[in-house]
């Protein structure tokens, strides 16, 4: 799982383009939107896409679980290993 974690934190650092973030400054269990890296709803779709086309795995803007799942790089981890196509 800490390899899959690595490899969020890298997918989430590129496709952003967060220049200044390593994946080191990235928590776990810190919020990724909000308070924790400051993104906002276009990365999330950003970061969405990004995901599909690495992991295989759907997320749906109109599901309310997908907040859930983007709560931190825990949560995004624990879902993609779930739903691995």
């Amino acid at each position: 799982m800490d390899e899959l974690k690595q490899e969020i934190k890298e997918l989430i650092i590129s496709s952003l383009e967060l220049e200044d973030v390593k994946p080191e400054n990235i928590k776990d269990d810190a919020p990724i939107f909000g308070t924790g890296l400051g993104l906002d709803s276009i990365d999330a779709l950003e970061l969405g896409v990004a995901i599909k086309k690495k992991f295989g795995v759907k997320l749906s803007a109109e599901n309310e679980d997908s907040k859930k799942h983007f709560a931190s790089v825990n949560a995004l981890a624990e879902f993609i290993s779930a739903n691995r196509a």
